[in-house]
């Protein structure tokens, strides 16, 4: 068998651009050719903003991150409780800011697997806070407060859609048209309503005919409720050497097949 290889194949990938760097560098590196359209972009809030946030909170006993966005706008506001990561990319970027993750999922990266660990089970009098973007899946408040717990959000970041000029729509249109868009990468649920609004119209019966590559079973299940007969694959997890042997796994002429 031959090197895995994605020569000739287009991958549309759809993470803010500052997250885009290592996946679009693996791609390339394989022979791939990566279009990169963010479909959401971090905006940290003003730090005086969040000063005043923090002042208004209870001290906690654990603070939750969500994202690797919100350890990286957020870190600083943990406030001296166990640190809890939603996931291992989450966990990856609180190590490497320097902090240690007390508690991480023994396996999986979403809300779910990080309410199974034992440590977030017996909360009752607790004071949960959770440090986030500008809005999210209320599944971790909810259930922490259903366990006794007090949860309180922290928001550090804003996700916003970005805008395209009318030339860098149309050049996006003309590479699916053209067919050199062979697979799209989308990591969320927000992320591919964005796409579908950014994309022209003219693009969606391409975007329903190309595979979507993605390492949230929710993703899947909003593609397939928009566009029923969209190819999904779904990937092992988040990281990119997940993603790329996702997309290694298409079809039998692009994929690293021999």
């Amino acid at each position: 068998m031959s090197d895995p290889s994605l020569a000739g194949v287009g991958i549309l990938v759809t993470r803010p651009l500052h997250q885009a760097g290592e996946v679009t560098a693996a791609i390339e590196s394989l022979g791939g050719n990566a279009f990169c359209l963010p479909c959401i972009d971090i905006l940290p809030r003003p730090a005086a903003e969040v000063t005043a946030a923090v002042s208004e909170l209870s001290p906690p006993d654990f603070a939750i991150f969500v994202s690797p966005n919100a350890v990286r706008h957020g870190l600083i506001h943990a406030g001296g409780g166990r640190i809890a990561a939603v996931g291992p990319a989450t966990a990856a970027a609180i190590i490497a800011a320097g902090s240690i993750v007390d508690i991480v999922p023994a396996a999986g990266y979403d809300s779910e697997h990080l309410l199974a660990e034992p440590a977030l089970t017996d909360v009752a009098g607790k004071v949960v806070r959770i440090i986030r973007g500008n809005q999210g899946r209320e599944l971790l408040a909810d259930t922490l407060r259903r366990r006794g717990a007090t949860v309180e959000y922290l928001s550090v970041y804003d996700r916003v859609v970005p805008s395209y000029t009318p030339e860098e729509l149309s050049a996006v249109e003309a590479n699916f048209h053209s067919g050199r868009i062979n697979a799209v990468v989308v990591m969320s649920v927000e992320t591919l309503l964005n796409l579908i609004d950014i994309l022209p119209a003219s693009c969606h019966d391409e975007l329903a005919r190309t595979p979507l590559v993605t390492p949230a079973p929710r993703v899947i299940k909003e593609a397939v409720d928009r566009f029923p007969r969209i190819p999904t694959t779904l990937a092992e997890g988040p990281q990119t050497a997940n993603i790329v042997n996702a997309i290694l796994t298409l079809s039998p002429t692009a994929p690293g097949q021999s």
